[in-house]
């Protein structure tokens, strides 16, 4: 079974109306640089995504997802690599190709091919399923405070039973925990600063106050990730869990299976947000589950393939009981499937239309979400 074709579609999806933040506030969450611009200036739903059909002389298509931010000469270069290939010579643990943010989006299409080919799913292929349904949060970027009474009831009457915010040091999230208790007494919140409070004191000052609030289920990468000690004593003098991302995916930040390693080894965390390619995510789940620590998939806002793939990839992991980031259409626009995928808060569902992924890519909607297509059916020997 030979890879003959590779079709790879630009997207622009843009994201709901009022979902991303309080319409008073312009912050841009896109934590990477890109193109000469720095960190933190680009909206994630102005950046273009990547759809890939790879396609076998057996009339088999893999779908796969790229993140935000691609680079067309990868894209290119990786498929000159595939194509011609014999879909069973290839390691699905180790691809014949280097990693890179373009690696993952190509597993998954890889991984979507074989499991067809066996008529089987992708949870099937991870070693089976020990759950079909997978928490899942609600999202928000940053937002005023007198947004989050309307917003925390919104999402609870919905059946969300934990909201995740990203925050910075301008943002008064001890006013939005009141707020949030105060108008859904239920919910629980997931603050993700993205290293931005940058010293332990300002995280210890809102940690104390937290903490007398109660509804803050952890708290995701508060301080810079080098400061391991002290994350170790932030989570020592504190009732709320510290959390550590490590996000395979930023490779420019330093992001590596390692980090997981030297935080369990400093007893730095009470547990994870993992983001990673299917093995990866897979060898770090063994990591935290042998130190017996929770952890959940992250994301960045992406669209129904990698969703799909996430929900697989959870579904599949034993230890991967905290509320996982898939949001389906709640904040894009569309997810590109012709059937979203199915979310009944605050649970999602794994998918199970046919083998591989379970999903069905809309045509119709790919073009019309469409910038440019390339399509690449010859390879370098």
């Amino acid at each position: 079974m030979k890879i003959t074709e590779i079709i790879a579609t630009e997207v622009l999806v843009p994201a709901n109306p009022g979902v991303v933040n309080s319409q008073a506030v312009d912050k841009p969450l896109h934590k990477l640089s890109s193109a000469g611009q720095q960190a933190w200036s680009k909206q994630f739903d102005e950046m273009p995504k990547c759809i890939l059909q790879v396609k076998t002389d057996t009339g088999l298509i893999g779908l796969g997802e790229l993140y935000r931010d691609h680079d067309w000469r990868v894209i290119e270069a990786i498929a000159q690599i595939l194509i011609g290939m014999d879909l069973n010579q290839i390691c699905l643990q180790n691809l014949p190709i280097a990693k890179c943010r373009e690696y993952d989006g190509f597993e998954c299409a890889i991984w979507d091919l074989f499991a067809k080919s066996k008529n089987i799913s992708i949870a099937d292929l991870l070693g089976g399923a020990v759950r079909d349904k997978i928490w899942v949060s609600a999202w928000s970027g940053h937002r005023t405070v007198d947004d989050l009474a309307e917003l925390a009831s919104d999402y609870e009457s919905r059946g969300y039973s934990c909201l995740k915010f990203k925050c910075d040091m301008e943002d008064d999230v001890v006013a939005w925990c009141r707020e949030i208790k105060k108008a859904a007494p239920t919910m629980q919140v997931i603050l993700d600063p993205n290293e931005r409070w940058s010293y332990r004191a300002e995280a210890m000052r809102r940690v104390k106050e937290l903490e007398a609030i109660g509804n803050v289920l952890c708290l995701e990468d508060p301080i810079p990730q080098w400061q391991l000690d002290d994350f170790a004593t932030l989570r020592s003098q504190s009732s709320i869990p510290i959390v550590l991302h490590v996000s395979l995916p930023y490779a420019a930040h330093g992001q590596k299976i390692s980090n997981a390693v030297e935080a369990i080894r400093r007893n730095a965390v009470d547990g994870f947000n993992f983001n990673g390619g299917i093995a990866d995510f897979k060898q770090l789940g063994h990591l935290a589950e042998s130190a017996q620590l929770p952890y959940w998939h992250g994301s960045e806002v992406d669209l129904g393939i990698l969703e799909a793939l996430y929900l697989h990839k959870c579904a599949s992991a034993p230890g991967c009981t905290w509320p996982s980031d898939v949001f389906g259409r709640l904040i894009r626009s569309h997810d590109l499937l012709t059937e979203p995928l199915q979310i009944n808060p605050p649970y999602a569902q794994l998918p199970s239309n046919g083998a591989g992924l379970g999903v069905i890519l809309s045509e119709e909607a790919l073009q019309r979400f469409a910038q440019q297509t390339r399509t690449f059916n010859t390879f370098k020997n």
